[in-house]
């Protein structure tokens, strides 16, 4: 089993060496950890993992090899197919039935009810219409369905929450991966503006002939190399419906990242709020506030957006709106600053361009970049790119 895990580390570009290898089966030997699979999880990533890039193929070749063994070492553990548990919590409702079933009010209603049932529920729940719990048709909870309501664990099903309350790991993308098609890197070049720069350290070959036939003589010119002058700052949004494009977010970050000397990136989830980040693992310990961008990158940078702009309209419009954490200004407020403070703004969307009328929260982002959004296809990003070098000339 650890031979086979071994491969398919190699097999997943993850470096792991025989002597790496070694290493674990010593620690494993010395009782170094308790005998639980959480612990020998880390234990392993520890060993195995320098590149906190690599993190996220580790994982899923982690779950690959030893999904299904760990449940096998629990005595207490039940082997009740999921499907079965998922049937006797969910309760699956006809469109008549959803159409019945009335949300509680505004965002201030939905919190104030969710205070009061967590002051007054002492139990587990399942299958009701008011109380914290799995299925039915309660506002809080997770696994049943309501129009608009607050998620407390389990896994989104109609991404209808509008706050979720649980923590959430999210993957880096990934710069190396292997782009689809070729044609990304060519819209994307579109952007590129080249200026002469620095120190004269090239040869002009068009100006020496001129100058040698001129003179007589030998006369060799130079010039300053070119150097790509567009500057590039893309957020990108990570998590949630966004987990459904994460193929071509992929290929349009790897083919930035290789068509952009100066490109800088962020991370953020549904909406822009006071704070970004950089890295997915340490997305709450390492946090970079959404000013100091506003202040450290100059007005000559190019913002591109790339989110699919679906959420509840309360992530945009509300203060303590966003899914995650409680907001002290409206994610609308920070996305104007952004438009306000830079020309060149544009937005890329992966969900099909003739969905977004259907999405609510999609037509008001859409409004605040002045219409500044484009499907993320080849088209939308050629459209996009000539957008972006119209506003800077």
């Amino acid at each position: 089993m650890l031979l086979n895990f071994l491969d398919e580390l190699r097999s997943a570009g993850i470096r792991a060496s025989l002597k790496e290898h070694l290493t674990l089966l010593e620690a494993l030997d010395s009782d170094v950890i308790e005998r639980r699979p959480e612990d020998f999880y880390y234990l392993a990533r520890a060993t195995y993992v320098k590149d906190e890039g690599l993190l996220d193929r580790f994982d899923q070749v982690f779950h690959k090899v030893f999904n299904g063994v760990f449940s096998e070492l629990g005595e207490e553990q039940a082997s009740i197919p999921e499907e079965w548990l998922r049937a006797v919590t969910e309760k699956f409702l006809t469109e008549e039935e959803r159409a019945k079933i009335e949300e509680l009010g505004d965002w201030d209603e939905i919190m104030e009810t969710l205070k009061k049932r967590l002051e007054e529920q002492e139990g587990r729940h399942e299958g009701g219409n008011k109380w914290i719990g799995t299925g039915g048709t309660s506002p809080f909870g997770h696994s049943g369905y309501n129009p608009a309501g607050v998620r407390i664990g389990g896994e989104s099903r109609d991404r209808r929450a509008i706050k979720v309350w649980e923590k959430r790991e999210f993957a880096n993308l990934d710069s190396t991966r292997d782009l689809g098609t070729r044609n990304i890197k060519v819209a994307l070049r579109r952007l590129r503006r080249f200026a002469r720069e620095g120190a004269a350290d090239e040869l002009d070959l068009d100006a020496t002939i001129r100058g040698t036939a001129k003179q007589g003589w030998l006369d060799i010119r130079m010039r300053p190399e070119r150097h790509n002058a567009v500057k590039l700052l893309l957020f990108l949004d990570v998590g949630g419906s966004m987990d459904d494009h994460v193929k071509v977010t992929e290929e349009l970050f790897s083919a930035a990242t290789s068509e952009f000397k100066n490109m800088e990136f962020y991370y953020f989830h549904n909406c822009l709020y006071e704070s970004v980040w950089k890295d997915n693992s340490r997305r709450w310990s390492e946090r970079i506030p959404t000013w100091d961008l506003l202040h450290k990158y100059g007005h000559d940078y190019k913002i591109i957006f790339v989110g699919d702009a679906a959420m509840s309209p309360y992530e945009i419009a509300w203060e303590g709106g966003s899914v995650e954490h409680m907001n002290e200004e409206t994610g609308e407020t920070w996305l104007k600053r952004v438009v306000d403070t830079y020309p060149a703004v544009a937005w890329l969307n992966p969900k099909a361009q003739r969905t977004w009328q259907y999405t609510q929260s999609t037509q008001m982002i859409r409004q605040i970049m002045g219409d500044r959004m484009y499907p993320l296809t080849l088209d939308g990003l050629d459209d996009a790119m000539r957008a972006l070098s119209r506003k800077q000339g």
